[in-house]
């Protein structure tokens, strides 16, 4: 098992780490927010896992925010409700308390994601839904022409859509979430027509699998990036991205109903 990181991440990232600039580089997207509220429909109360600062948590509804990491935590801004310390694995919660559950971009940094699903299915009465990226289209992305280690990484961290559906059980779809132009929230995708933006190491690092990179191997990576940039090789294979209204990429919406 993995132990905890000094500030409580309880993931394989260390967020006392990468968290310090997060909230810079990982805000919301509105867009993604809609589909992320629609799937949790007119509910009265929400519970959100993984929570870290706040992101796509619905206005009206009453939020529970649960975060291990006391840097995400303190990240949280005031109009948000404080979130309590603790994990996917052990909620301190009884059966059937919230209408709803939710979590995002944050199934990856469980120590077990079945029983955090559990979890979350004991614990809420109507819908759970996830947002997170289906490990089978991680490796799709341009980006693995350029730095193979990070999208390899995503991938082994992801749990398949099977194991999330099995996990929840009941009624469970899947929706593609398609990533805007422009999107606010600086995952890997997110730059998918505006390569520059992963050249700063902010971005770079405000998506955890890079932190797991060899510094030299990150820096080659970089390198050839900022290479074929200059020499327009970049534009020439995939510069039909920069015009593009939205990517079709890893990134879904999973909702499970009991």
């Amino acid at each position: 098992m993995r132990e905890q990181t000094p500030d409580g991440s309880a993931g394989d990232a260390d967020y006392g780490t990468i968290g310090t600039g997060y909230s810079r580089y990982r805000r919301p997207d509105p867009r993604i927010a809609a589909a992320v509220t629609a799937a949790l429909g007119p509910v009265g109360t929400v519970l959100n896992v993984g929570a870290g600062a706040g992101s796509y948590e619905p206005v009206g509804p009453r939020v529970t925010a649960v975060e291990p990491s006391s840097t995400m935590r303190a990240a949280r801004p005031p109009g948000l409700s404080p979130a309590i310390d603790a994990v996917a694995e052990h909620l301190p919660f009884e059966d059937d308390t919230f209408d709803a559950a939710m979590t995002t971009f944050s199934l990856h940094q469980w120590r077990d994601p079945t029983a955090g699903l559990a979890q979350l299915r004991r614990v809420t009465r109507g819908p759970v839904v996830v947002l997170t990226c289906d490990p089978s289209r991680v490796r799709d992305f341009w980006l693995h022409a350029y730095a193979p280690q990070v999208l390899d990484t995503e991938a082994e961290r992801y749990p398949s859509l099977e194991t999330i559906a099995d996990g929840l059980g009941g009624e469970v779809t899947v929706e593609p979430v398609p990533i805007p132009a422009g999107c606010t929230d600086g995952f890997n995708e997110a730059y998918f027509g505006r390569p520059e933006r992963l050249l700063a190491p902010g971005a770079r690092l405000a998506c955890s699998s890079w932190s797991f990179l060899d510094p030299g191997l990150a820096a080659r990576a970089v390198d050839h990036l900022r290479r074929d940039l200059a020499s327009g090789r970049w534009d020439r294979h995939h510069g039909h991205l920069r015009e593009q209204p939205a990517f079709r990429g890893s990134l879904v919406l999973v909702r499970a109903l009991p």
